[in-house]
């Protein structure tokens, strides 16, 4: 073992079965709950997917529902031949039309279609029966009977193939700006990131279209996603027959939408051929709170900015940083994001650093086509969509770090966790409780205290299994109990491996000294970054050694890399720096150093390669983003090893 700590991991023992009260049954319901979990989705999937012998008819409608289409048509087509009398065969004959007119099988989709009664083709059945004549050729006849349905009548994965249909028919029948209208109907009501396949059939109609046509569409659908593409249409006729101011002005127009729009990117170019110059600068918008109770923060961060573009610009071609003021605003936020890509025309934004504004900014960033880099710990912020990355720590970046080197690298697997009685103090205690039950691991007892407690005792007794009134000093006990205690087992103190505690060294410097002092000793600590902090040793002293806690940040780290931009830092602004300007100085690194790379030439690009960037060597820990544009960092592990902190890993 690479600690100090020197302790048996083991909690089977007398105090922890018997004589741990709370702590004991704090552990069986723990047990409970997880035996409960395991139930449901063990047990719970196993009801969820059919066994065989709840019939190949449900086994067909699961596996269909999973994307398993060739194993759904298996189990229909032999519930098929071995009921062939059975009530439900409408059923099965319904799912095999679908899974054969999906393989383009027009004449087995149309022998199982047939097989349904007359009376038994519903809604959905009846859309079968429109798409096969569409694909038989009979548009007319396919666009009576889709006139014939509405799309709330049919299930959800079939109501955008309905206007996709429709718009086909009226197509192929000579109604091309009728098909265009329904198109744009069906975006506007599903969204564009949902209706890509009709976004590209507007455009296949949208480009055989020209003249008073092409202009009566684009007049028409003015200012939704399929009057865009149509515009862009007429921008390129107006610049062929040599028209380029129209052309022009067009084309900012359709580039300064907020409607989300396919071909933004062909615009651009579009607007590099008519003003010799490209839409797209070398530029990055930076929303930092430089006003505000939060502008304190905003300037560390600019600091670490700052620092990355001197080092870049000395050895390569400048990147120009335009930075708008949030003032932790949302509002504000949202605005900036809007001029920052319509009218500086950057190629992505770094921030915001506060949740709210970092949210809004987010959103705005998919409106616009816009990569951005969110410095925010706020749940959910990449989440919003495919263009919203963040770089920062974040809290179950921390807890999946504990857990993991307490498990994995201590040999631990059960924990008590002390913690405030904040939102972040809750929101630890479950992430952390998640990331431990990951590696089998178990928080087997918690406490909370108030923000404002100075006094533990309450919380460290419950938390060793004891009554908090009960007298602390062996003397102060009734002689039979003296007595009784002579002859008692020495045992644990506690039920657990180790113990945390996710606060700020303020606050720990108070519980750690009162945790032996009620006789809670050698017991593993386990802290958070905001540990990482001088008064945490020279507050705490020994009530604080050997214990572990992980950041984003240490400026006495040995590696070069990070010693070097703290000189620096130290250099430049005369104090050493905190996890802020680290972030700032790893965040605009990153987009450095992909807008140096000869093949990102656009958004699009940047946005493809910062989804898969992979370990860079930042200050702030090796950085990659995950599946949803999460950061994933190797954190540091730091130490209390003879009164100084020490970095483990």
């Amino acid at each position: 073992m690479s600690t100090l700590w020197a302790k048996d991991f083991s909690t089977k023992s007398r105090r922890c079965s018997v004589d741990l009260n709370r702590s004991g049954w704090v552990m069986r319901l723990s047990l409970a709950i997880i035996l409960t979990i395991w139930l449901f989705f063990s047990g719970g999937a196993a009801a969820a997917a059919p066994s065989p012998g709840v019939g190949l008819l449900q086994e067909g409608i699961f596996a269909f529902e999973q994307g398993q289409y060739e194993e759904a048509l298996s189990l229909f087509r032999g519930y098929v031949i071995r009921n062939p009398q059975a009530k439900d065969l409408t059923q099965a004959y319904y799912f095999l039309a679908k899974i054969f007119l999906a393989g383009d099988e027009l004449p087995s989709a149309r022998l199982y279609f047939e097989r349904i009664p007359a009376d038994e083709r519903t809604a959905p059945v009846r859309f079968i029966e429109a798409q096969l004549l569409l694909g038989e050729g009979a548009s007319e006849q396919a666009l009576a009977s889709l006139m014939q349905l509405s799309p709330e009548e049919l299930p959800g994965d079939d109501r955008i193939d309905w206007y996709l249909a429709t718009a086909q028919a009226l197509f192929q029948t000579g109604r091309e700006l009728q098909a265009l209208a329904i198109l744009n109907s069906g975006v506007q009501l599903h969204g564009a990131a949902s209706s890509r396949t009709l976004l590209k059939l507007a455009h296949q109609i949208g480009a055989g279209l020209s003249g008073e046509v092409l202009a009566e569409g684009a007049f028409m659908l003015q200012g939704g996603p399929v009057g865009l593409d149509l515009e862009l249409y007429l921008a390129r006729a107006e610049f062929a027959s040599g028209n380029s101011d129209d052309a022009l002005r067009r084309t900012e127009r359709i580039i300064a939408s907020r409607q989300p729009f396919l071909y933004r990117q062909e615009a651009a170019l579009l607007y590099d051929r008519l003003r010799g110059r490209p839409w797209i600068q070398r530029a990055i918008g930076v929303l930092l709170p430089e006003s505000g109770r939060l502008a304190a923060f905003g300037e560390l961060l600019k600091r670490g900015v700052e620092l990355a573009r001197e080092l870049h610009d000395q050895e390569s071609e400048p990147v120009k940083l335009i930075y708008r003021d949030t003032g932790g605003d949302p509002g504000l936020a949202e605005e900036a994001v809007r001029k920052l890509a319509n009218e500086d025309r950057v190629m992505a934004i770094l921030g915001p650093i506060s949740g709210a504004a970092a949210e809004s900014a987010a959103h705005q960033a998919e409106v616009e086509g816009v990569p951005m880099l969110s410095l925010s710990q706020r749940d959910g912020i990449p989440e919003i969509g495919p263009q919203v990355f963040r770089v920062s720590l974040t809290d179950r970046n921390q807890a999946a770090e504990l857990a993991r080197y307490a498990i994995d690298e201590l040999g631990m697997d059960s924990f008590g966790v002390l913690y405030p009685e904040t939102a972040f103090g809750h929101e630890m205690l479950a992430l952390f409780s998640q990331e431990v039950l990951k590696r089998n691991g178990l928080v087997v007892d918690s406490e909370s205290y108030p923000n404002d407690a100075t006094d533990f005792r309450s919380q460290i007794r419950l938390l060793m299994g004891e009554d908090p009134n009960q007298p602390v000093d062996f003397d102060d006990l009734p002689e039979e109990e003296q007595l009784e205690a002579l002859f008692e087992p020495e045992f644990p103190p506690v039920c657990f491996d180790a113990l945390l505690i996710p606060d700020y060294a303020d606050r720990v410097a108070l519980i750690a000294p009162q945790l032996p002092f009620y006789g809670m000793e050698k017991v593993p600590l386990l802290g958070i970054n905001g540990w990482n902090q001088p008064e945490l040793v020279r507050n705490a002293g020994r009530a604080v050694e050997g214990a572990i806690f992980v950041d984003g940040f240490f400026r006495h780290s040995s590696y070069p890399f990070v010693r070097d931009f703290v000189d620096l830092y130290f250099a430049t602004y005369g104090e050493e720096p905190t996890i802020l300007e680290a972030q700032g100085f790893d965040a605009a690194n990153i987009l450095f150093s992909l807008l140096d790379q000869a093949w990102i030439a656009d958004r699009d690009s940047l946005r493809e390669a910062l989804s898969r960037y992979r370990d860079y060597p930042g200050v702030t820990g090796a950085t990659s983003f995950n599946a949803v544009g999460d950061a994933e960092k190797q954190l540091y592990i730091l130490q209390v090893h003879r009164g100084s902190v020490q970095q483990l890993n």
